[in-house]
């Protein structure tokens, strides 16, 4: 499955930069919500298990997601991600790591279209683990940027700008509104320099520009006013405005100036 290999190489990216990162610096808070890369790390460890249980072990991933739903009630899912993985710094790098490549080895066999339980609707197994992939991309910048660092984005970031797309409607209904009737034409040019095209070519609205920008914004790693997005039409306004392309609840973007590469 090439999702499976894009995931692995998102991981790859992002373990580059952190594999020589000292003990201390574990601590560091990022720009997120006051993560620290500790706290980024955990999150990605406990999804990746997740996920992986959902499709080898149902019976542990249906326990685990007993235990989500509970504390999903009261609150947040912070504590049962810290109790799940007490690894902290080089050690739970090192988990993490092991992890990723263990799932990308046994994933890349995987009919694409098997069906897996998770906390919200059913997905294949290709969104699984395209999910994954966005997951580490999306919380992956936040390491970038506490680093001042630029990352080498690829072509792969395409399975992220889908995901977007397809979930136009999502952010719509998660806000309360009633859902377009046309996805705004897309333009977005890729790392590689090529053009691609996603939403309904006779729609009025549209979007314009780099797709790695695109898929920030929906991602909400970067607000929409601190992009170079060329957005037209009420309809592509709204949907920056409220772009989502995660589950969950409804969850508003930083605000302008707060997501940043540190220099």
């Amino acid at each position: 499955m090439e999702q499976v290999q894009d995931f692995l190489a998102e991981s790859e990216a992002l373990a580059e930069v952190v594999s020589e990162l000292p003990e201390v610096d574990w601590s560091t808070a990022t720009q997120f919500k006051g993560w620290t890369v500790n706290d980024v790390f955990v999150h990605l460890t406990f999804w990746n298990r997740a996920a992986d249980q959902s499709l080898f072990e149902p019976d542990a991933f249906n326990a685990t997601l007993g235990t989500i739903i509970a504390e999903m009630g009261k609150g947040g899912l912070r504590p049962i991600e810290n109790r799940a993985i007490g690894e902290r710094g080089r050690a739970l790098f090192r988990l993490w790591q092991d992890g990723y490549r263990d799932m990308a080895r046994r994933w890349a066999d995987v009919d694409p279209k098997t069906r897996l339980r998770w906390v919200g609707p059913e997905m294949s197994a290709r969104s699984s683990i395209t999910a994954r992939q966005m997951e580490t991309w999306a919380h992956g910048q936040e390491i970038f940027d506490l680093m001042g660092l630029e990352r080498a984005e690829a072509d792969r970031v395409r399975n992220i700008v889908f995901l977007g797309v397809n979930t136009f409607g999502f952010a719509f209904k998660l806000n309360g509104l009633a859902v377009p009737e046309q996805v705004p034409r897309l333009i977005l040019t890729a790392p590689s320099g090529a053009v691609w095209h996603f939403g309904d070519d006779q729609s009025p609205d549209s979007i314009e520009g780099s797709a790695v920008e695109f898929a920030q914004v929906q991602t909400q790693t970067r607000n929409i006013k601190d992009t170079a997005l060329t957005v037209s039409g009420p309809v592509a306004e709204k949907w920056m405005e409220i772009a989502q392309c995660f589950a969950g609840a409804p969850e508003p973007p930083p605000a302008p100036g707060t997501r940043f590469r540190a220099v």
